[in-house]
Order: C-alpha cells, then structure tokens, then sequence
C-alpha cells in the first residue's frame, strides 16, 4: 500500500516516539520507506518543529509546540505496531 505523504509524516512521529536514534528509525522504517523519504520527513517536521533534534542522532517529538501525536489510521497503527 503506498502511504501519502501526510500518512509518512504522521508514521514518522510515531516511530520517533517508540525510538529517539535516527539510525534506529531509519533501521525500522527501511521495509515501508525509503532512506530518502525518511530523511526528507524527518528534515519536514523539524523545519515545522513538530520534532527536534537533541544530539547528532537523537531526535524527538516537539510535544510542548506540536501538541499531541496526530491520530493513526488502522494501516499505520498496524506498521508501528510492527515496529
């Protein structure tokens, strides 16, 4: 099933949210997307900070200006569930 483009931001968030290392989520993300569409995501949702980067490969979830996670659909909880 290819996922749009909101669909990977939102599965993204989650997957920060289970695992801070970039490369630990780049790991776990490689089978549904790939490493140049993780990259880009992760550069979207800093640049809107709804995610922040705290060291050289530590990221996480910009809660305090984002607010809560963004709802998962069943196909996406199905993937972070897999995670």
């Amino acid at each position: 099933m290819p996922l749009s483009y909101n669909d990977r931001l939102v599965l993204l968030q989650h997957a920060i949210s289970k695992y801070d290392s970039e490369p630990v989520i780049k790991e776990k993300l490689k089978g549904v997307m790939s490493e140049k569409d993780i990259e880009r995501g992760i550069d979207t949702l800093i640049a809107t900070q709804k995610v922040r980067r705290i060291g050289p490969d530590v990221i996480q979830n910009n809660e305090s200006a984002a607010g809560e996670l963004p709802e998962l659909s069943d196909d996406l909880k199905e993937i972070v569930d897999g995670l």
